[in-house]
């Protein structure tokens, strides 16, 4: 900082010089006075804001922290896709306190192949219901169905047999039938039918195999859902001998509740985003854990098997043996594999596998994507008396 001009002695006059001098010299002290207050001012404000903006800081990483600590221990919300917007409530599993009393007492769907009609016209008459159906021990849905259950009964014809289908509508909205095995213009015979109304269709049985028949009533995802489902078996005149042959349609259940207290009704959302609470053979859960199919060593069991989804495929598979026969998506016209371990069914799908099992035991069916088997898509094949049973 600049020195103040010494003042003159006070007996000596002050020239103008001087006097020019001394205020020029004040003025500049009195300035940089100025700006040093001005600079503290500034700086002043400036730490202040600091602070003020660390502890926003320190505030934010506090609530992060504490988010996180939440987050980690927070259950999983499963959301739908953009599409739809709605997240989805899972209800998969659930049960009443006497599950395994109610699973007991159920009467399975019975699998067997019934017998073919005899005679060159195979009758088929299917009466289109709405009901309530259990579809896992306790777990109440209004289901629409051909017949009483869902999946519908298994038709069994043989080929080339003339396929006379009657359709009656006991229900409460327009439906109508869709066979995966007939060759027929569909805008002609799978025409909707109106509620107390009937119609009748032909068609011939020309290709063997196992299909399926569904409700092809727009939205047919929803009708497909709610249980307008089931299977036709067209056997071919010379298939191997077997000693038992049963029918497993697999299909997916979407839930609006848990069913429990009063019957659910279809969650539309789920089904659009292929989500289900549950996935079943024959419509209900584990049934055949429960009431296990039955076989004796030495024995071949045939598998019908359809994937009425409406969306999920099944990867066919039976827990510690191989498919000794496999003809893969119902093609029953080409050789089958031979000693396969897993099958692709598509949904809408079929195909048709032979097991040989020598050792007595219990041989889990299910589908190896085994979300599907935690969702209730398992059941046992009891081959002779086992001992134990399987973890699967």
């Amino acid at each position: 900082m600049s020195q103040l001009t010494p003042a003159p002695p006070a007996h000596r006059p002050i020239s103008d010089e001087e006097l020019a001098a001394l205020l020029e010299a004040a003025d500049e002290t009195t300035s940089r006075s100025a700006l040093l207050k001005v600079g503290l001012v500034l700086l002043g404000l400036l730490v202040a804001t600091m602070a003020v903006i660390g502890l926003f800081i320190l505030a934010a990483a506090r609530d992060a922290r504490s988010d996180a600590k939440r987050a980690a221990h927070a259950p999983m919300v499963m959301t739908a896709p953009a599409a739809t917007g709605n997240p989805f409530h899972s209800v998969a599993g659930a049960a009443p306190t006497n599950a395994d009393e109610l699973a007991m007492a159920h009467v399975p769907y019975d699998a067997t192949l019934p017998p073919a009609p005899a005679g060159p016209v195979a009758n088929v008459h299917l009466v289109i219901k709405d009901t309530v159906q259990e579809i896992a021990p306790g777990v109440r849905y209004r289901v629409w169905t051909f017949g009483d259950t869902a999946p519908g009964p298994i038709v069994h014809v043989r080929q080339g047999q003339l396929v006379h289908v009657t359709l009656v509508n006991r229900g409460s909205m327009p439906h109508s039938v869709d066979f995966h095995a007939a060759r027929i213009a569909p805008n002609v015979a799978f025409t909707d039918v109106m509620p107390g109304k009937s119609f009748s269709f032909t068609f011939r049985a020309n290709d063997p195999g196992v299909y399926m028949y569904h409700c092809g009533t727009k939205p047919v995802l929803m009708h497909i859902a709610n249980g307008m489902y089931g299977a036709i078996v067209v056997e071919p005149p010379s298939l191997p001998p077997v000693q038992h042959q049963y029918v497993l349609v697999s299909s997916e259940w979407y839930l609006n509740s848990d069913g429990l207290k009063a019957p659910a009704d279809l969650d539309y959302d789920k089904a659009l985003a292929g989500v289900p609470d549950w996935v079943t053979w024959n419509g209900y859960a584990s049934q055949y854990a429960t009431h296990p199919l039955v076989a004796s060593p030495g024995d071949t069991t045939r598998f019908w098997v359809v994937a009425a989804g409406p969306t999920l495929s099944t990867e066919f598979h039976v827990v510690g043996t191989l498919l000794n026969r496999a003809w893969a998506n119902a093609d029953m016209l080409s050789q089958p594999e031979r000693n396969v371990q897993t099958v692709h069914v598509p949904a809408g799908g079929g195909g048709v596998f032979d097991v040989k099992v020598d050792d007595p035991g219990t041989y889990a069916v299910v589908s190896h994507a085994f979300a599907t088997v935690a969702k209730g898509q398992v059941g046992l094949l009891k081959v002779g008396n086992p001992s134990t049973t399987m973890s699967h």
